[in-house]
This record gives C-alpha cells, sequence and structure tokens, in this order.
C-alpha cells in the first residue's frame, strides 16, 4: 500500500510539474487534460489520455465492485468469497454484477467526470476521520482483536495520523468558508 501510495504521489506531482510548465493552471474537464498532454505526446495526446482513462477504469470498477460486496456481504453475515461458486454466494455476486453496472452506468450521466472525482476525493476525505478514529478505537481493543490488539506503539502512530487528518479537514473547511 505504501509503494502504491508513493507511486501515486510521483504520478500526480509528475502531472502537476508538467502542467504547470505548459501554463495549465486549472483542469476543469477531461479534454483539457488530454489536450495539455498534447505538447509531450503530440498528436497521440486524446488517444494516449483515453487509454488511460479506460485502463484506470478497468483496473478500478472490478476492485471497487468487489470491496462494496464484501462490504455489504460481511454486514449482513452473507457467504462472501471469490474462492465460491456464484450459486453458492448469490447475494455476493449480485452485488458485484450490481455495483459493476452502476459503475458503468455512471459512465453515461451528464456528470462532469473532473468535478465527480473532485467531490468524490473531498467527501472521502471528510469521512476517512470518522473510521479512522473507529478504526483506531476498535483496533486497541482486545475484546475485538482477540490476542492481537493494536500495539501501543501502532496506536499512538494511528491516532498521529487521524489528528493529521482531521487538522487536514478542518484546514480545507477553514479556507473554504
Amino acid at each position: 500500500m505504501g509503494f502504491s501510495n508513493l507511486v501515486a504521489l510521483s504520478i500526480m506531482l509528475t502531472t502537476a510539474v508538467t502542467l504547470h510548465a505548459q501554463g495549465v493552471r486549472a483542469i476543469t474537464s477531461s479534454a483539457q487534460a488530454a489536450a495539455a498532454l498534447r505538447p509531450l505526446a503530440g498528436e497521440l495526446a486524446f488517444g494516449l489520455f483515453s487509454l488511460g482513462i479506460i485502463g484506470t477504469g478497468l483496473l478500478a470498477i472490478p476492485v471497487l465492485a468487489g470491496s462494496a460486496a464484501y462490504a455489504v456481504a460481511g454486514a449482513f453475515n452473507w457467504r462472501s468469497s471469490l474462492a465460491l461458486r456464484p450459486r453458492a454466494a448469490r447475494k455476493f455476486y449480485a452485488i458485484i454484477a450490481a455495483a459493476t453496472l452502476a459503475g458503468v452506468g455512471i459512465g453515461f450521466l451528464p456528470v462532469d467526470p473532473i468535478q465527480a472525482l473532485y467531490w468524490s476525493a473531498v467527501i472521502n476525505g471528510v469521512i476517512a476521520v470518522p473510521i479512522m478514529a473507529v478504526t483506531m478505537l476498535l483496533a486497541g481493543r482486545p475484546a475485538v482483536m482477540g490476542p492481537l490488539p493494536l500495539a501501543p506503539w501502532l496506536r499512538a502512530l494511528g491516532w498521529l495520523c487521524t489528528a493529521a487528518m482531521a487538522l487536514a479537514v478542518l484546514a480545507m473547511l477553514l479556507i473554504s468558508v
């Protein structure tokens, strides 16, 4: 997870530096993002950007659909495993199918994808704080974790990260007012 986050950070920084050097200060549409690649990729910019978006979607939709299925099935105590055949876990696979169709369907809505990405990131950042706090509370309880509750140094680090995230959300809210 750390390595994937490092790769994502590197991609974001490289993209920001490249776009900034081209005079692009704000991206408001997918077409504008693709056009910003033109100085580097030439006439292949739109094709390259399209392949990247399609590839990202093909990677993201199954992961998101699967994680949604595991979460819902876990909440209702349904059988859930990709190792099971669909007949043995019908509700689990139905959630995967519904989430996949919903993900594909969103592409046909009249929603600006850049704005959707922006607002989903904002919402994820805000709701991360209570989720992190609950996770920290549960991870330190032997009644929940059995013989492997969170070590004290990891608990301190987790609460530090939760506080940092809360401060980031607070700063965002104060700046936007």
